[in-house]
């Protein structure tokens, strides 16, 4: 046996078990096997180089930039918060996850989808007392599934479709299409979908995670809101306009003029100037703050209209200066870029005009901070950053659209050879910077 081949097979033995045992990082597992193979001459600078090199590595790692940028905007979230809200059985839930993730895991990296799909997973369970383990499966093989199904849909494609361009054995080999693989991977999807509702649903493991186990220990806070002049839901009863089927978050009254609602029956027809009280987790509150439509939160008011907002929470410290003052008293909004949605304390949520709540130690303040809040936090010792929860980033009709159908326009266009895919990705995320859907450093990093 040639040296060479000695020092490969010991690197991919080392590659095996470091890896397994997790003794580096798998990216410095990798430089390191890499420089071995460098410092031996078993690879010349020149290949080591062209790796780096390799268009469909640049093209995988485009669509991770891209993936994430869907992540962050939030347009999948109102997409997915849409489509689940009617789910009425954990096999309803779960037909709609895998035929909604295996079509969008054939164009998006499965990292990015699998994330934003977890608090859905996750409330989904708690919702119909069911085994997080029976949902976690179906949306991982409805992601592997739709990678399936196109060149772009999962590395390895990309990888073998660079394989093919570079062999030299079969002269002209034409390069793959993006559905090339779409002839098997679509029907592989269907018959995927229905063997795991109707025949694998039986098979899957009913384990409760030790978090299921324990008590719910997120705290719950009520937020108004109220039906404003022109609401799309004036008119509606409560059941037509979604708000019975929200994720971690109850409508427990409606305030009518002098008027309380209580227990809110389903049929009740939501009218103009209706103050709806809502309580839920915090994440639930920061989906509502994100996704909500014809309602207004007073609380909040022209400070929901910034583009780039995040929902945090903060507490209350016991030698703060602001104790036994208002938010308004402290002018809180313009000195923190920060507005109050909601407080609990002792456990309790805070009702009413929370902007002129006087504050205690230990108050609990989920808010919707703009983008100086951290930076001028590092000021103060009067409250700690507890969580950060959610981050909203409104994009507007025309930065959505340009994002999704710049998405759609460019793998159409490479489908049909019009353009190269790695140009067409390249010259949309240059797009995306340029118009401030996503930030350079976003990218960079």
């Amino acid at each position: 046996m040639q040296i060479d081949a000695i020092i490969v097979i010991a690197v991919i033995i080392f590659l095996v078990i470091s890896l397994y045992k997790e003794i580096l990082g798998p990216a410095m597992t990798f430089i390191v096997a890499v420089a071995i193979l460098g410092i031996t001459h078993v690879l010349e600078p020149s290949e080591i180089l062209e790796g780096f090199a390799n268009e469909q590595i640049a093209v995988i790692v485009m669509l991770l930039l891209l993936g994430d940028i869907y992540r962050r905007t939030s347009v999948l979230d109102i997409f997915f918060d849409y489509v689940f809200k009617g789910s009425k059985s954990v096999r309803n839930f779960t037909a709609r996850m895998m035929f909604i993730v295996a079509p969008l895991s054939a164009f998006l990296n499965n990292t990015p989808l699998v994330a934003l799909m977890m608090p859905y997973v996750h409330n989904s369970a708690k919702k119909f007392n069911a085994s997080v383990s029976k949902l976690l499966i179906p949306l991982s093989f409805a992601a592997i599934l739709g990678g399936s199904a196109t060149l772009i849909g999962t590395s390895t494609n990309l990888i073998v479709n660079g394989l093919v361009i570079d062999q030299k054995i079969i002269p002209n080999l034409p390069a793959l299409n993006i559905f090339d693989f779409s002839a098997v991977g679509v029907p592989m999807i269907f018959i995927g979908i229905i063997y795991i509702l109707f025949f694998g649903q039986k098979m899957l493991p009913d384990n409760k995670a030790i978090i299921d186990e324990l008590p719910d220990l997120q705290r719950e806070y009520l937020v108004e809101g109220r039906i404003t002049s022109g609401s799309n839901l004036i008119g509606k009863t409560i059941d037509e306009a979604g708000l019975r089927s929200l994720n971690g978050l109850f409508l427990s009254d409606i305030l009518r003029g002098n008027i309380r609602i209580t227990a809110v029956p389903k049929d009740t027809i939501l009218l103009e100037e209706d103050t709806l009280l809502f309580t839920g987790t915090t994440e639930a509150i920061a989906d509502f703050v994100q996704t909500r439509k014809g309602i207004e939160i007073p609380s909040i008011g022209m400070f929901s209209r910034k583009k780039n907002t995040k929902v945090v929470e903060i507490v209350i410290s016991h030698n703060s200066s602001i104790i036994g003052k208002t938010l308004k008293q402290i002018n809180f909004r313009a000195k923190y870029d920060a507005t109050a949605i909601a407080i609990q304390r002792n456990g309790e949520t805070v009702s009413g005009n929370i902007s002129s709540e006087r504050l205690r130690a230990g108050d609990a303040i989920l808010l919707l901070a703009g983008t100086y809040f951290e930076e001028r936090l590092k000021d103060t010792k009067d409250f700690i950053l507890v969580s950060r929860i959610k981050e909203i980033n409104r994009l507007g009709r025309a930065r959505t659209a340009f994002l999704v159908g710049g998405t759609v326009l460019v793998i159409l266009l490479s489908a049909i050879g019009l353009i190269k895919f790695f140009n067409g990705l390249m010259f949309l995320l240059t797009s995306l910077v340029i118009i401030k859907v996503a930030k350079p450093k976003d990218v960079l990093n």
